[in-house]
């Protein structure tokens, strides 16, 4: 059996754990598609009832509108009447109505926080409520810095127990590059905690630290080149980002304090961020199953931990849409002879190409060159939790397999208290097998593996 605590991967949050918290899909009336929605949405017709007028809307207004025939909800400070969606929303009207006329953001965030909403439902806007819901100080408050501190009173009493009890950063220079150091005082922390941004004139680096997110986010004072290097020191937790100088130019700062810079809230309040990448191969693998590889911004540095996924985000007709998908091991892309770039470049993702459904297929027709945007890595699994493993047994489905390589290398190679490892994938024909002949040739270069090929799943042990 798996010896790993309930809040394993796939996350309860995640959107590969498709029932979370007792939520299903529910099946949608013909006509009643995304598409469909999108299509209404772009009729003009009228989806709040207040003829184009946006009002501030009081806590005593939006009580009253909590009927399935007139419903409002809050979503971060503004309602929306989702009335006219009701029959839309693929997990039903009921649970849309758990939130009728009352502020639905945390309900909103429990089960499918990465859904961009504003864009969804922008044409069913009444307004913002007129007294703002109360947000930490992080939100709003200007940061006062000194040399890269951040003030205690900045940390809540919660934080200051479950998190670190501070953090700071610092910067120095050479005539050529600029050094900016995080010091988390985490022995934990490795390359994927780490992730940063250069857009424009927009610096952003974000560190993952546990539960939480600790963000510098800086107009830099001078340009800088595209490239940069990360590194960390794990036994004392210390992050450097490396910049290189456009100009042999004296910084007499680091720059600008943007939103949320100097802050250090729970991950959860700090919201998807998303980098437009370009796709540069994509790749038959089985008969509706394609690789598609995209590459990072040369001013990025991201790498998706094991058990966690990112979400993709087209605009279809206007609007966004956004999936969940687990980039693919590299293990894997070795035997698929698909040229790995180093530096961490290019992230590569196995997506199941669904003929009458809205995202894969947009995204199929997408051509060399073309841009997706890729958020940060999401989930809550950590490689910890199966430190003391002896047994473990993964199940997996159809493209569902790519996370399970990843857990599968990890325990393979890292956790020497394991004994036994059975992996039941299961599949719909033989044709849909994907990567069967790697997995047949592992079975053939180590005695240890074995293959049941039986008339669904195909399983695979070790032990």
């Amino acid at each position: 059996m798996l010896n790993v605590p309930s809040q394993s991967f796939p996350a309860p949050r995640s959107q590969q754990r498709v029932a979370a918290g007792g939520r299903s899909k529910v099946p949608l009336k013909q006509g009643r598609s995304l598409m469909d929605w999108i299509r209404l949405t772009k009729s003009g017709k009228d989806l709040t009832g207040l003829k184009g007028r946006l009002i501030d809307v009081t806590e005593e207004e939006l009580k009253k509108h909590n009927k399935k025939s007139d419903c409002w909800i809050c979503i971060r400070g503004f309602v929306y009447n989702v009335s006219p969606y009701m029959e839309y929303h693929p997990g039903g009207e009921d649970e849309l109505m758990r939130a009728a006329g009352s502020d639905g953001t945390d309900l909103f965030d429990q089960v499918h926080r990465w859904v961009n909403y504003e864009s969804m439902l922008k044409e069913c806007l009444v307004g913002r409520m007129a007294v703002k819901p109360t947000l930490s100080k992080d939100y709003h408050e200007e940061k006062k810095v000194l040399n890269g501190i951040l003030p205690k009173s900045q940390v809540t009493d919660t934080l200051a127990k479950e998190g670190p009890s501070s953090l700071s950063f610092d910067w120095f220079q050479t005539d050529t590059v600029v050094t900016i150091v995080i010091y988390t005082k985490q022995k934990d922390i490795n390359l994927d905690s780490v992730i940063v941004d250069h857009q424009d004139d927009s610096f952003r680096a974000e560190t993952i630290i546990k539960d939480y997110s600790y963000l510098i986010h800086l107009g830099l004072s001078h340009e800088i080149q595209e490239d940069f290097s990360v590194r960390v020191t794990e036994n004392v937790g210390k992050v450097e980002i490396i910049l290189k100088k456009k100009e042999n130019t004296f910084w007499k700062s680091l720059g600008q304090s943007l939103e949320s810079h100097n802050s250090f809230i729970p991950k959860e309040e700090r919201g998807l961020f998303y980098r437009k990448c370009q796709l540069i191969s994509k790749k038959d693998i089985t008969h509706d199953t394609k690789l598609f590889g995209l590459m990072l911004p040369p001013s990025t540095h991201l790498q998706v931990p094991t058990g966690q996924h990112v979400y993709l985000k087209l605009t279809i007709t206007g609007t966004e849409i956004v999936k969940p998908y687990t980039p693919v091991s590299e293990s894997l892309l070795s035997e698929a002879q698909e040229p790995v770039l180093s530096n961490n470049k290019c992230i590569y993702f196995l997506i199941k190409i669904y003929p009458a459904g809205l995202f894969t297929p947009q995204l199929d027709h997408l051509q060399i060159g073309d841009n997706i945007s890729v958020s940060n890595p999401e989930g809550s699994f950590q490689k910890s939790q199966m430190e003391e493993l002896e047994d473990l047994f993964l199940l997996a489905a159809g493209t569902g397999f790519t996370p399970m390589v990843k857990i599968l290398n990890f325990a393979l190679t890292s956790i020497s208290s394991l004994r036994k490892v059975k992996l039941m994938f299961y599949n719909k024909t033989e044709d849909d097998i994907i990567w069967r002949s790697q997995l047949e040739n592992l079975a053939f270069k180590d005695k240890s593996w074995s293959v049941e090929d039986e008339e669904r799943p195909l399983f695979v042990t070790a032990g």
